[in-house]
C-alpha cells in the first residue's frame, strides 16, 4: 500500500522563512547540484553553506543562490528540527488507522492535519488515513472522537508505536511540478507566478495566462459582492 506523506512536524519551524516574492519567469531545470544540495540539507538543514558549498564544487554565495531559488519555486518549504520525541514527556505515541467512509476522507484528513496531538499524516490511494499521534493515557476513543467525528468512520485500529524514524531523501529523484491549470508536469520551457500570495506553476504561458484571467474575474466577482 502507497501512502501519501501529508504533514511532518509543522509547528516545529527551525528559523524564520522569509516570503519572497516571485516574479513571472521561465522554470529553471534541476541539476545534479541541485539534487546534491536538497541531499545535504535533507541530512541536516543546518548545515553551513561553506560545508554545502566544498561538497558541490561552488561558492558559498552560488550555493546560497541556489537554495533561495529552491525555495522560491516551492521545492524547499521550510527547515525544521528533527525530535526524538522519546526523549520528551506528554503522551503515548500511536499508530491510527481509520478505514473511512470515501465521501469524507477529505474532511477526517483536514481535521486531524489541524490537530495538535498528530504529527504525521498519510493517506492511502483507497482513502485509508493513518496517523501518528502522541495520546494521554485517558480513553482512546473519547480523544479520537475529539479530534475527528467518528461517524465519518467504518473502523479504526490503533497500536502502541515502540519506536519511529523520519528520514526523508532525494536519492537520485528528479522533480516533476504540476500545472497549476491543466495537471500537466511542468518541465523547463514553464513559468512560475506568485498570485495572490501564493506561488504557481504553469507548463506554458498559456496556462498562466487562462489562470490569471480566471483569478482576476473570481477577485472582481468577490469585490462586487
Amino acid at each position: 500500500m502507497t501512502y501519501r506523506h501529508l504533514l511532518s512536524n509543522r509547528k516545529l519551524n527551525a528559523g524564520k522563512i522569509y516570503d519572497i516574492a516571485v516574479p513571472n519567469g521561465a522554470m529553471r531545470a534541476l541539476d545534479e547540484t541541485d539534487l546534491h544540495i536538497l541531499e545535504l540539507l535533507a541530512e541536516d538543514a543546518r548545515r553551513p553553506f561553506s560545508d554545502i558549498s566544498a561538497e558541490v564544487g561552488l561558492s558559498a554565495p552560488a550555493v546560497s543562490d541556489r537554495i533561495d531559488r529552491l525555495r522560491e519555486e516551492g521545492i524547499i518549504r521550510r527547515f525544521t528540527v528533527d525530535l526524538d520525541q522519546s526523549t520528551l514527556s506528554g503522551g503515548t505515541p500511536v499508530l491510527v488507522r481509520l478505514t473511512v467512509r470515501p465521501e469524507f476522507v477529505d474532511e477526517v484528513r483536514d481535521a486531524l492535519r489541524a490537530a495538535d496531538p498528530v504529527q504525521h499524516l498519510f493517506v492511502a490511494a483507497d482513502g485509508e488515513v493513518t496517523a501518528h499521534a502522541r495520546l494521554d493515557g485517558s480513553s482512546v476513543r473519547a480523544q479520537l472522537d475529539d479530534l475527528v467525528d467518528l461517524s465519518r468512520v467504518r473502523d479504526y485500529e490503533v497500536s502502541l508505536v515502540e519506536s519511529a524514524e523520519w528520514t526523508p531523501t532525494v536519492n537520485g529523484t528528479g522533480f516533476a511540478l504540476e500545472c497549476a491549470e491543466c495537471g500537466n508536469t511542468v518541465t523547463s520551457e514553464g513559468e512560475s507566478a506568485r498570485i495572490g500570495g501564493s506561488l504557481y506553476h504553469f507548463c506554458c504561458s498559456s496556462c498562466l495566462g487562462r489562470f490569471e484571467d480566471r483569478y482576476d474575474r473570481l477577485e472582481a466577482g468577490a469585490n462586487d459582492d
